[in-house]
């Protein structure tokens, strides 16, 4: 009992420390006033796979920000996304509306459809942002201006993440968690090492340059997580790479109820722990511990009240620095037995998975 004490302890204390020197730094995205000449030569990058559910308020809002071209890629959809993006083309002259080509073998999709983008796209400043990601008034500034304050080759931002169902609202948060309890920010923003480059496929922003250089998407052309395989591809070759949060500016509802919630964690989660099956399974067991157990485990031993209250304590302070609400604390413990979930269903696949009705092995 006092070892799993001790394991739990050291599980959780160094992410609050972590989180504690992230509270006071990891930036926001704030505005500011930028070139129009800038904002002219950039252009604002969109894949979509049905996306018929987002786009109709997503485009119109990319569109009010001003960029000198917004191109969306309608990436072989099985909905209603080709006639709605011919209907928005119709009514806005700044959009300009690609049809992608059939993904070749060793591509994932989105990679593919993003390296497509680039390929048509004629700005100096490719910022690449998914088809639900809503972006307020003035965000667009926010991203360019905080290129040229960081001087940075590569800006990346996590969105605030909207939850709704309760699915959601118990494992959607655990992303800013994760962001916020074990990346420093001052350690990963001076070092030079690529593991502690991370990025956000939400939103990049890549000066031009600096895209070519690491080799585009397709460098990372069958990655699951290309945008951290192209954060340590830009902080190998020496690239600035400055990383905010993206709330109030920009919000997503990334996923949709429990369905959705399980195939897209479950097609990362392997992945996120390098394919290694041991690594997860450690990890799911060390949060059960630290956020479940300890509950149960307090009306034998009232030392883990210590434990349950630290986990309270995580979850409740990056629900604070990602502005949503810390009450939602109290769903942590359930946290772990939906990633147990999502890892037995990623386990299952056996590595493979399928997303938006495509099969990869």
């Amino acid at each position: 009992m006092t070892l799993a004490w001790s394991l739990a302890l050291a599980f959780l204390l160094p992410q609050l420390a972590v989180l504690a020197v992230n509270a006071f730094t990891f930036p926001r995205l704030r505005p500011g006033s930028v070139d129009s000449g800038l904002r002219a030569r950039t252009s604002l990058l969109v894949p979509a796979r049905d996306e018929a559910r987002n786009l109709p308020e997503t485009v119109p809002a990319l569109l009010a920000q001003g960029a000198g071209e917004v191109l969306v890629l309608d990436d072989g959809s099985s909905d209603a996304t080709p006639a709605l993006l011919a209907d928005l083309a119709r009514r806005h002259r700044g959009l300009r509306v690609v049809s992608g080509k059939p993904l070749p073998a060793g591509w994932v999709g989105k990679s593919w459809a993003c390296q497509q983008l680039a390929a048509e796209a004629r700005g100096d400043v490719l910022v690449f942002t998914d088809a639900d990601v809503r972006w307020r008034r003035g965000a667009l500034d926010a991203v360019l201006s905080g290129m040229e304050r960081s001087g940075a080759d590569l800006l990346t931002a996590w969105p605030r993440q909207r939850t709704v169902t309760l699915w959601e609202r118990i494992t959607v948060p655990q992303l800013d968690t994760l962001l916020l309890g074990a990346l420093p920010w001052p350690a990963a923003t001076r070092s030079r090492r690529a593991s502690l480059a991370a990025a956000n496929g939400q939103l990049m922003a890549w000066r031009r340059a600096a895209y070519a250089a690491v080799g585009g998407h397709g460098a990372v052309r069958a990655e699951v997580l290309e945008d951290m395989a192209l954060a340590r591809r830009a902080r190998r070759a020496g690239l600035g790479l400055f990383m905010a949060l993206g709330g109030p500016l920009l919000e997503t509802r990334m996923y949709r109820g429990g369905r959705e919630v399980r195939a897209g964690f479950g097609k990362n989660l392997l992945a996120a722990v390098g394919g290694r099956r041991a690594a997860l399974a450690a990890l799911v067991a060390a949060n059960l511990l630290a956020h479940t157990l300890c509950w149960p485990l307090a009306l034998a031993d009232r030392r883990w009240l210590w434990v349950g209250a630290l986990s309270l304590a995580l979850r409740a302070g990056a629900e604070l620095k990602a502005r949503r609400a810390p009450l939602d604390s109290v769903l942590q413990p359930f946290a772990p037995l939906a990633l147990a979930a999502i890892a037995w269903r990623a386990l299952a696949w056996r590595g493979g998975y399928v997303w938006k009705a495509r099969r990869y092995p």
